[in-house]
């Protein structure tokens, strides 16, 4: 069993994971070459042969959608590590407009067991408390550990 690579321009690259018979090839598009298999998933076929396109480095925001969730341990010792303290993030809370927001941001404060990252009452009382997003990546990354 071999495998053969196929390219069209217009159709983009196709794989073949056997020897393809020569009435299904009749039936490629006009226009379509034989290529040697692609070799990642990272590769372009240009003027005529592969090249590495490597992929863009993600951007904060999804390095951030990717860390860890803290446990509620975690999340409150990383704050007070982080010269943060904890009756200061109730007194930003508490200091929220009246309503069903400050209702839940209490409610999560007070019993979520979890916090995440890209959760929005992060950045609420991060920057309430005058914390950029690298210093809360910081911190939080500091508290996976304890």
């Amino acid at each position: 069993m071999a495998e053969h690579g196929f390219f069209h321009p217009d159709r983009g690259y196709w794989q073949a994971n056997d020897d393809v018979p020569n009435d299904i090839l009749k039936g490629y598009p006009e226009g379509t070459i034989e290529i040697p298999i692609k070799p990642s998933r990272f590769h372009e076929w240009a003027d005529g042969e592969w090249v590495h396109r490597p992929p863009p480095d993600p951007t904060p925001e999804e390095i951030r959608a990717k860390m860890r969730p803290l446990t509620a341990r975690q999340f409150r010792l990383g704050l007070i590590d982080g010269g943060v303290s904890l009756d200061r993030v109730t007194a930003v809370i508490d200091a929220l407009p009246a309503g069903a927001d400050r209702d839940k941001a209490k409610v999560e404060w007070e019993y979520a067991t979890t916090f995440n990252r890209t959760h929005p009452l992060i950045a609420t009382v991060g920057a309430a408390l005058g914390l950029s997003d690298v210093q809360i990546d910081a911190m939080w990354l500091a508290a996976v550990s304890l």
